[in-house]
């Protein structure tokens, strides 16, 4: 599966390490963990597959880091490109241009190459993990279907409702925005030639008062060729918060999502109501793929961060962590810095696994503050104060700063967001 250039270098071999949370930062933790030595196991809460519902991914460099130096598999089999950013006013001119080369990827896609490289054998289904000590020689994780499980090092990865958050930060809620993002995909031989040609090489958007929508082409479930390809958005839209997200968020089958509505079980009064909106508000072609989205979806769009990410023995990384607004395309690869990071400093630790945890924490909790007050800069522009400008470089993607991929090595390149 990979390379054997830290196969000298594995100094926690036979020590054993949980990573609860299966997702795409939880597997990406999981992987680095093995490479040096780590017998472990991954222990999702839900009972069946996930999927991402076709949602995209921008890929910074720290997201696919794994792929490009540790795997045998392809990357480039993985994502799409492009190679400009453009917005489009209400008659499809463009009215900034911007050459940037961004690369991304479906949920789907990216879940499935890293479950590939991870296996099925020490993957576990339906596992909840409900509370945990730690005696300062290994902590031991109580499951709520009675499984105790006893490792040197947990790190829990479980998302931005993580149960786990509580005991590193008591205090550390997920706080409302003030909007949600609807999100959906339409293959891209669905859509017009016209809307093909100006869209399908660009992060493309369009700003409209109190709202914008970012749409590009990602991955479809059979591959990355053209007539494969998907188009992805998320438009962001403002829904106070009460009663009416609530209604909002109660599905056709009567119960209300917390963070996200799935495909399929919006209300159809409120999709008839978002399209009827983009055709009056938006950039025609933007217009056109929310019109033609067969099953839009809805993600609440939430803040956390906790003001401890290392306890003893245990870490809590990615969203769980510290879950930012998308507007950076930052929260894979935050996860993945997390991860990697981590990784970096058990490596420097000679085996001391609570000595490595509390020298990798200040720096990832100095990045989680900055990326989150960044985020939260750039959607109360949007949103709120509407000075989001078309072409302003503090509005670009990018983990470390606006453009900026990664401090250390990487050159800074620029997309705005």
């Amino acid at each position: 599966m990979t390379s054997d250039t830290l196969s000298s270098d594995q100094p926690y071999l036979a020590r054993r390490a949980l990573v609860v949370g299966g997702s795409i930062g939880g597997l990406t933790t999981a992987l680095l963990l093995k490479d040096i030595g780590f017998d472990v196991d991954v222990y999702e809460r839900t009972a069946t597959p996930l999927h991402g519902r076709g949602s995209g991914i921008v890929l910074q460099p720290d997201t696919l880091r794994w792929f490009e130096e540790r795997s045998s598999i392809d990357s480039a089999a993985l994502k799409t490109s492009t190679g400009r950013v453009q917005y489009l006013d209400r008659e499809n001119r463009v009215i900034t241009d911007e050459e940037r080369r961004w690369e991304y990827t479906s949920w789907g896609t990216f879940y499935r190459a890293l479950l590939a490289d991870f296996g099925t054998d020490h993957y576990h289904l339906g596992a909840y993990a409900s509370g945990f000590d730690d005696d300062g020689d290994s902590v031991t994780v109580r499951f709520a279907d009675g499984r105790v499980e006893t490792a040197d090092l947990v790190v829990f990865a479980d998302g931005i409702n993580s149960p786990a958050r509580a005991h590193f930060d008591a205090d550390a809620e997920p706080t409302y925005s003030g909007y949600v993002g609807w999100r959906g995909t339409v293959p891209l031989r669905e859509l017009s030639e016209a809307t093909r040609v100006l869209m399908g090489d660009a992060i493309t958007y369009s700003v409209v008062p109190n709202s914008h929508i970012t749409l590009y082409p990602i991955p479809g479930e059979d591959g990355v060729a053209a007539e494969e390809q998907l188009m992805n958005y998320v438009w962001y839209r403002n829904v106070p918060a009460g009663p009416e997200l609530t209604e909002l968020l109660t599905g056709i089958n009567g119960f209300v999502g917390a963070v996200s509505l799935h495909p399929g079980q919006v209300q159809e009064r409120f999709v008839r109501e978002l399209r009827e909106t983009a055709a009056a508000v938006l950039a025609p072609a933007a217009a056109e793929v929310v019109l033609a989205t067969a099953e839009p979806y809805l993600q609440v769009v939430l803040d956390v961060r906790s003001r401890r990410m290392a306890l003893g023995r245990t870490a809590l990384l990615g969203d769980a962590a510290c879950s930012a607004r998308p507007h950076a395309a930052a929260g894979t690869a935050k996860a993945a810095a997390d991860a990697w990071a981590l990784r970096d400093a058990l490596l420097a630790s000679d085996g001391d696994v609570a000595g490595a945890l509390a020298a990798w924490e200040p720096a990832q909790l100095e990045l989680s503050r900055a990326l989150l007050d960044r985020v939260t800069e750039m959607g109360d522009r949007s949103q709120f104060h509407n000075t989001w400008i078309p072409g302003d470089p503090s509005l670009r993607f990018g983990l470390y700063g606006p453009g900026v991929l990664h401090p250390i090595d990487r050159q800074p390149q620029a997309a705005a967001s």
